[in-house]
């Protein structure tokens, strides 16, 4: 490791209390999306403590903030993600008291350089957990001027590439007319048997689609009495596809499967998106070889080949608009589960203050390859560009 990096390394070291003092505090003051004041107080009292400053609300969002470091030269504009959400009922079950932290982190380790060429921006990200706020702040242009973005997550080994699913939330909404079920069924229309006929046609679209597709969905209105023909039935539907092209194609096929099943008893249906689409996570594979020579550096020897993370995340839509890494790094042995009680309480348990530190420095001294290293960065905007 050569002396700037050590310089980081050691400045990882000096803040790394102060940190997990902030991890801590998040993780035991769960807040859901959009509601998370305590959360963004705390991470942005900590940045502004170390000369950040701090522009909130960002992009009509309460809860999302910019925080800005120039460097003493002109150079590339890097931005660190923060996450700090937490899940209904479980908590910081994802550990996003950890990824706030440690993206605030890193950006105060890079800002202690007097070498620093270029701007440094912690971007403060609601919602993760719900509707997906980076979502809006691409719509909004927040990443336009930005050069290169990461983050880190908790999970169960290290892993510094991976991709997602692309994912549409629907929502199909059945309308018929009501009756007596008994003295005059011959009036009605049954929305709910055009939504039973729905899913039994799902169900077969499921043995038709690839191994990595799902269709996850659940009927949250089916009528209201027994004895009343339900004139409306309304479902909720996940669909996730390896890619957005693929996702678009099996999203038309559920559509036709509920026009299909509405006409067969004469009902009508319509839907719209409950939720976000997130696109597939298009990992930056140069910035997470450094990511990768990074860690090794660090002493982690034991890095998993890429993966894919059958869920789905906000950074997707992110990774369409600028370079993006989105790495795992390992909870303690990795054996807890996320969004669980057990993984909240992880971490905020001495595990998740090992974590902290390491994700830090290895955010940190990968930010400083793109900042520091022109050529790196040249090759990061060119596979970028011949990707998307």
């Amino acid at each position: 490791m050569d002396g700037i990096k050590k310089f980081f390394k050691d400045q990882a070291h000096i803040l790394n209390q102060e940190a997990w003092n902030v991890a801590h505090e998040i993780g035991e003051h769960p807040e859901l999306g959009y509601q998370e004041y305590f959360a963004v107080d705390v991470l942005t009292q900590f940045l502004i403590r170390h000369d950040f400053k701090v522009e909130r609300p960002v992009a009509g969002l309460e809860t999302a903030f910019i925080a800005r470091f120039q460097g003493k030269k002109p150079g590339p504009r890097i931005a660190f993600l923060a996450e700090y959400d937490a899940l209904p009922g479980v908590g910081h079950g994802c550990g996003h008291n950890l990824i706030g932290a440690a993206s605030a982190g890193a950006g105060i380790v890079l800002s202690k350089s007097e070498e620093l060429m270029g701007e440094i921006w912690v971007i403060g990200t609601p919602a993760e957990e719900t509707s997906g706020a980076k979502v809006t702040l691409v719509e909004k242009g927040i990443f336009d001027t930005v050069d290169a973005a990461m983050m880190f997550h908790p999970g169960s080994q290290n892993v510094s590439e991976i991709t997602t699913l692309a994912l549409d939330a629907l929502e199909f909404t059945f309308l018929g007319r009501s009756a007596h079920a008994a003295a005059a069924v011959q009036y009605g229309v049954n929305a709910l048997d055009a939504m039973i006929n729905f899913f039994n046609r799902i169900n077969t679209l499921k043995k038709q689609i690839s191994a990595d597709a799902r269709i996850n969905g659940i009927i949250t209105e089916g009528g209201t009495a027994p004895n009343i023909i339900p004139e409306k039935a309304v479902a909720r539907f996940y669909l996730r596809a390896r890619s957005r092209m693929t996702l678009d194609e099996l999203r038309e096929k559920v559509i036709r499967c509920a026009k299909e099943a509405a006409s067969m008893v004469s009902a009508q249906v319509t839907w719209r998106k409950f939720e976000f689409s997130y696109d597939d996570m298009l990992t930056n594979r140069t910035m997470a070889e450094s990511f990768a020579q990074n860690l090794r550096e660090l002493g982690i020897k034991k890095i998993a080949s890429p993966q894919i993370a059958m869920g789905s995340v906000d950074m997707g839509n992110v990774s369409r608009v600028v370079p993006a890494i989105h790495p795992y790094l390992a909870l303690g042995k990795g054996m807890d589960v996320p969004h669980t009680r057990d993984f909240a309480e992880a971490v905020v348990s001495p595990s998740g203050e090992h974590l902290l530190l390491l994700a830090i420095e290895s955010l940190a001294l990968t930010g400083w390859d793109v900042l520091n290293d022109p050529k790196l960065l040249q090759k990061i905007k060119r596979e970028f560009n011949q990707k998307n």
